[in-house]
């Protein structure tokens, strides 16, 4: 059976229609007194929180009755939460676009309740609001405006990062009314706030507070639209004024004829005005005409962008324009091709050939009309009038060759949705407009907030969504309320969360240490696979060495520093080097980190891991870097003192050596006071020290040096070869050449000055190599450029063919010479 005219609600208001949706029947018990509460809805169909108003009077109520709170109701009376107050008088009550309750107390104090139950963070507005007490608010999307008693404003323009300023000085004066125009739609991008005082209006901003100049007040109410453009003035003299927001044009004007001014002064969208009284509503369009609705009791009006929703004890309504494509095909005596489409839905039922007949004669615009027929399906909550304008829309598709089917998929889908949220159960009235603007994913957010876990779910799977966060937010809760034991808590989450991509074991077990629940929150996270999701939260818990361990597992090394440097922070050094002294990787990081950034830390380390040696060369190393004796003594002895209680034999070679650096400085700081050459010995080896010496005509002073640090024999001669053939002190080492015997021989002494270039000195020591064969000997008088010398010492061998050769490399008397001694070794014939 059809259900009622679609026409049926319709009103007239100038040139549009508005028609009022009855959504939800016996919303609220009769025994609630709505008149007697202050009542804000969030947006979107969003839940609705009740306060009981404090300046009316008080029916009896027991003393469990008696105590205050704001309680928390879905648009079909049923309860979400209740927040017991105790926390002053309430001067502000709003919803942001996320559907988080704003309570601004007359302190300046801000909770702000997210989820829809008791969890909140609060904030101060500061700038005053404690000394003058805030008087009323006004809310947008993302913030609002506070009001003081002494006029002053303070906005808040982001509820994530609330930053309290104030805005310019106000005019003294009563504030009749006051509305304000979001940032989006103001050209500085800044809240701007109009303030009725007097008989004109202020616009207010950062900066500057602006008299607007009007003559006809007092305004007993500001409104501004939706989109910022137009702003509803209601005078004293019970007229509507409809105006531009920067007041340069009037629009309309309205008299209500009514002696006392509305409660509230409402948009309804962007075209009409909404005027309600306690029980009495005018909706104002445009050129002043009007329509008037009447209730038994009191009710409240929530503003929409595209609506209003009318609450009162027996429903809720949702008031708004018909849409064009909604009186296009429903207006009475409509011949658009749509609204004959939909006829023909009605004639194909009685399979009369008359639908054909339509059919035909709308062919040419019907891709148009199934269009418009699928649009206006997503603007009807009532599923029959869904249905039949899918079922026309089908129809109308049915017989057109090419049609792209995709919008009408997505508004089944749509509507399947819509259905499911605006039941009674749910009560979630939100329009097609509103879900477009909302989105899916935060739709199915609200639904978590409510706990309709299982509708979430679904919604999720049919639009494709993650699930992630429900099945999150399902275990979080699971985990808050539960009174079984930690195991089984555990065991059941796991459980039902088992094959779920994306699920953040971290957020529900940082629910349980919420709830004191530290080691359910530590089993829980065994099971996230992310260790930078664990060992955050471990920290927090305290458990330090658990979440060193699931650093190190998971080869992060920035995840391991990141503990490491909490670790050292927070702990004793002692304790800190007990808890990575048996976690190889850990102290190794520590070490290398160490060594870049904190020497006195790493001396620490080497300390307590009984390592001298280590600790010793930092020590050594600093040494170095100094500039002045004395203090590269004093790093040495206490590199030396590090080393004295051990008995290791590498400890005492190393503390010998010390020692002798120590020595070695003494002796070369009193160097660099006697060698009156400029010579710098400080910082140079004992083997440099005594060639420099030896260079720089310091024999005795280098032989002292070599005595007192036991330099062995046959380094102290190489030293004073190389010095003494830099130097060219070629009578010196004439000299030399007269001992019998080197320690370290005397080819040395050849190959030295032969590379200087003095071979007549070189050859001097080859007959003292006597120590090497023949040939080499031969080879190095050929060197020397003396090859008779060479043939000598062939003749002695009786090697002719030595001889022959260096026959020919001979030249002048030297041939002869060599012919000679050839001659002398070739048998005679």
């Amino acid at each position: 059976m059809a259900p009622s005219n679609p026409l049926a609600d319709w009103e007239r208001v100038g040139d549009s229609f508005y028609r009022k949706v009855r959504v939800y029947d016996a919303v609220f018990d009769e025994d609630l007194e709505l008149e007697n509460y202050i009542v804000a809805g969030a947006p979107h169909g969003g839940a609705i929180a009740l306060y009981r108003d404090q300046s009316k009077l008080y029916r009896y109520r027991d003393a469990q009755t008696a105590k205050s709170s704001i309680d928390i109701y879905s648009c079909s009376g049923n309860i979400i939460s209740k927040i017991n107050w105790e926390y002053g008088s309430i001067r502000g009550l709003g919803w942001s676009d996320d559907e988080d309750l704003l309570v601004v107390t007359e302190d300046g104090t801000v909770r702000r309740y997210f989820g829809l139950h008791g969890d909140f963070s609060p904030f101060s507005l500061g700038n005053g609001a404690e000394e003058y007490g805030v008087r009323e608010c006004r809310f947008w999307s993302s913030g609002f405006v506070a009001l003081l008693s002494n006029n002053q404003l303070v906005a808040v323009s982001h509820y994530n990062e609330p930053r309290p300023k104030l805005l310019a000085t106000c005019p003294e004066g009563e504030v009749l009314s006051w509305s304000l125009i979001p940032p989006a739609y103001t050209l500085s991008r800044s809240v701007e706030v109009l303030l009725a005082v007097d008989k004109t209006v202020y616009m207010v901003d950062a900066t500057e507070a602006e008299d607007r100049m009007l003559q006809n007040g007092p305004f007993k109410h500001v409104s501004v639209s939706p989109t910022g453009r137009f702003v509803a003035l209601f005078t004293g003299e019970g007229k509507l004024w409809v105006v531009s927001s920067d007041f340069q044009e009037k629009f309309s004007e309205y008299d209500s004829r009514a002696k006392t001014p509305p409660k509230t002064v409402e948009w309804c969208g962007n075209d009409a005005v909404i005027l309600a009284w306690e029980d009495e509503v005018h909706v104002v369009g445009p050129n002043g005409a009007a329509s008037r609705y009447y209730y038994d009791g009191r009710v409240h009006v929530i503003p929409e962008f595209d609506g209003v929703r009318l609450i009162t004890n027996d429903a809720c309504e949702f008031l708004h324009k018909v849409p064009d494509v909604t009186e296009e095909v429903f207006r009475l005596g409509s011949t658009s091709p749509a609204s004959v489409l939909l006829d023909s839905v009605d004639l194909l039922d009685k399979k009369s050939p008359k639908a054909d007949e339509n059919i035909q004669r709308i062919r040419p615009n019907l891709s148009e009309a199934v269009d418009l027929c699928v649009k206006a399906a997503g603007y009807e909550f009532d599923p029959y009038w869904q249905k039949r304008l899918l079922k026309a829309a089908s129809f109308g598709k049915s017989v057109l060759e090419l049609y792209n089917s995709d919008d009408f998929v997505e508004m089944t889908e749509k509507l399947r949705v819509l259905k499911a949220v605006r039941d009674y159960q749910i009560g979630m009235p939100i329009s097609y407009e509103q879900y477009i603007r909302l989105t899916p994913e935060k739709l199915v957010q609200r639904l978590v907030n409510r706990r309709e876990y299982l509708l979430a779910i679904r919604i999720s799977e049919y639009l494709l969504i993650p699930a992630d966060r429900i099945y999150v937010h399902w275990a979080s809760q699971k985990v808050k309320v539960s009174t079984a034991d930690d195991d089984a808590v555990c065991k059941l989450v796991v459980q039902r969360l088992e094959g779920k991509s994306g699920i953040s074991f971290e957020l529900i077990a940082q629910s349980a240490y919420d709830e004191g629940r530290s080691h359910l929150a530590t089993q829980l996270l065994n099971h996230e696979p992310r260790a930078g999701k664990q060992v955050p939260l471990l920290l927090t818990m305290e458990e330090d060495e658990i979440a060193l361990d699931k650093a190190l597992e998971s080869g992060d090394t920035d995840l391991v520093y990141f503990v490491l440097l909490h670790l050292k922070k927070k702990l004793p050094l002692a304790s800190f080097f007990r808890t990575i002294n048996n976690r190889p990787t850990a102290s190794a990081l520590v070490e290398t980190s160490a060594r870049e950034e904190d020497t006195e830390l790493l001396k620490d380390l080497f300390y307590q891991d009984d390592r001298p040696i280590d600790g010793s060369n930092i020590l050594l190393s600093e040494s170095l870097q100094q500039i002045s004796v004395q203090d590269k003594t004093d790093k040495l002895r206490l590199a030396s003192r590090i080393l004295s209680d051990s008995k290791d034999a590498a400890v005492v070679f190393q503390q010998k050596a010390l020692s002798e650096e120590i020595q070695l400085l003494k002796v070369q700081e009193n160097l660099n006071k006697d060698v009156p050459d400029g010579t710098e010995f400080v910082g140079l080896s004992v083997n440099e020290t005594v060639y420099r010496l030896i260079r720089s005509g310091y024999g005795k002073r280098a032989q002292k040096i070599q005595g007192e640090f036991k330099m062995p024999e046959k380094t102290y001669w190489w030293i004073r070869l190389r010095a003494l053939v830099a130097k060219r002190d070629w009578g010196e080492i004439e000299e030399i050449a007269k001992i019998k015997k080197s320690p370290i021989g005397w080819e040395p002494f050849y190959n030295e000055i032969l590379g200087a270039g003095n071979t007549k000195l070189a050859s001097v020591f080859v007959p003292k190599c006597t120590n090497l064969p023949v040939a080499d000997r031969i080879e190095m008088w050929v060197k020397c450029g003396m090859v008779v010398k060479a043939a000598e010492e062939a003749h002695k061998t009786k090697d002719v063919n030595t001889l022959e050769l260096l026959r020919a490399k001979a030249s002048g008397p030297a041939v002869g010479e060599i012919d000679r001694m050839i001659n002398q070794l070739r048998p005679k014939k």
